[in-house]
């Protein structure tokens, strides 16, 4: 069985109708879970996604940045996001590199990947996520050789690219590939299908399936999450934590994390379908910390530096930190080429990284050390 199998198992318009019809009582019940210890089932995560939820966000908030505490101390992991390429032979009509604008197209060759690199260094990343569009002018080949090229200089290398098949990840894990990201977008088929008309991503299931092959593949970590703008984000937030769920058990060698991505202006400008707000975006991260104690969770320079300044406690373990999403962007700067998304957060690295101390934080440059990959001597 897949996960598309379970998936289909859960009819969306009942998910989000059985939402909305908790009440305070299952929100108290999923709480007092929570503080006594008791892991809570997928209904006490609707609770809390729930607008009975709302009343309850403060203590929700607290719990959720206690048992973050407990798990991964007074951290945070930055990292920075490098755009190889923006070439893309998709139409998502909600993304500045979608096929149907006319931009001017960019895709790195060695010599500038290993300048984005020096300036990344610079900065002090030793964590680094790599993305582009979805090309055919942009494979395998091209993946593995900006690994190779990337391997000595950063301690773990994280992916964001079209989905690929169990053995072209196995190969990139080979190569120094520490984690892989795919977002579902919209767990919706029937709106999948509305902003994904046609090329690659057009595939529903297919990319549905994509993190069973990550872990197939066994690497190391695996990110999931949706766009919220596109759908109900509640309803987005429980298909995801089924996803989660499933590639735990079927994965357990792996590590999980969930980004809450909101949609932001770009070249194309979709206006947003549902509206998610600053405070239902901490009821969504607490809620997932309270039914995951293990899992990482990601707040995206997408965010204003107000909103990250305050929200990054209460259940958040990575942020990304002077964001560039545009090919060249780190060693040319913000105008090398287009972005892919506007960023909210703009200060430099150094002023997250102030900003975490003096909240009595610490900055963590790097997320693992690629001997941890390494086989483990035989016993003799």
């Amino acid at each position: 069985m897949s996960f598309a199998a379970i998936h289909a198992q859960y009819p969306w318009d009942a998910v989000m109708a059985s939402i909305a019809a908790k009440t305070e009582t299952d929100v108290e019940i999923a709480l007092q879970k929570s503080r006594s210890g008791q892991p809570l089932a997928l209904e006490d995560f609707k609770a809390l996604l729930s607008p009975a939820a709302g009343r309850f966000l403060e203590p929700i908030a607290q719990l959720s940045h206690e048992r973050t505490v407990q798990r991964f101390g007074r951290t945070m992991q930055l990292f920075a996001p490098v755009y190889l390429s923006n070439e893309c032979q998709n139409v998502c009509n909600y993304c500045g590199f979608s096929a149907g604008n006319k931009i001017p197209r960019r895709t790195l060759n060695p010599g500038e990947i290993l300048r984005e690199a020096g300036a990344l260094k610079k900065l002090g990343f030793d964590h680094v996520l790599l993305l582009t569009g979805e090309s055919n002018k942009i494979e395998i080949n091209y993946f593995t050789e900006a690994l190779k090229l990337l391997r000595p200089h950063f301690s773990s290398l994280s992916m964001e690219v079209q989905p690929l098949e169990t053995e072209e990840y196995r190969q990139l894990r080979q190569h120094g590939l520490n984690a892989v990201l795919v977002y579902q977008e919209t767990y919706h088929r029937e709106t999948y299908q509305q902003h994904h008309p046609k090329g690659r991503k057009s595939d529903f299931l297919y990319r549905l399936d994509t993190p069973d092959r990550i872990g197939q593949a066994g690497v190391h970590k695996i990110g999931l999450g949706a766009l919220f703008g596109l759908e109900d984000w509640r309803t987005e937030c429980f298909f995801t934590a089924l996803h989660l769920q499933w590639l735990e058990r079927q994965h357990w060698r792996s590590r999980f994390s969930i980004s809450f991505p909101r949609l932001r202006p770009h070249e194309g400008d979709l206006a947003p379908k549902v509206e998610m707000t600053d405070r239902d975006l901490v009821q969504v991260a607490s809620a997932f910390r309270l039914l995951n104690g293990e899992i990482e969770l990601t707040l995206s320079t997408r965010e204003n530096a107000r909103f990250r300044d305050h929200a990054f406690p209460l259940g958040f373990t990575s942020m990304s930190a002077g964001s560039r999403t545009n090919p060249g962007g780190y060693a040319e700067g913000k105008d090398a080429s287009l972005e892919q998304f506007a960023i909210e957060d703009d200060r430099p690295v150094d002023a997250i990284a102030a900003m975490l101390r003096q909240k009595n934080y610490e900055p963590v440059w790097k997320d693992w050390d690629a001997s941890y990959d390494q086989p483990e001597p035989l016993q003799v």
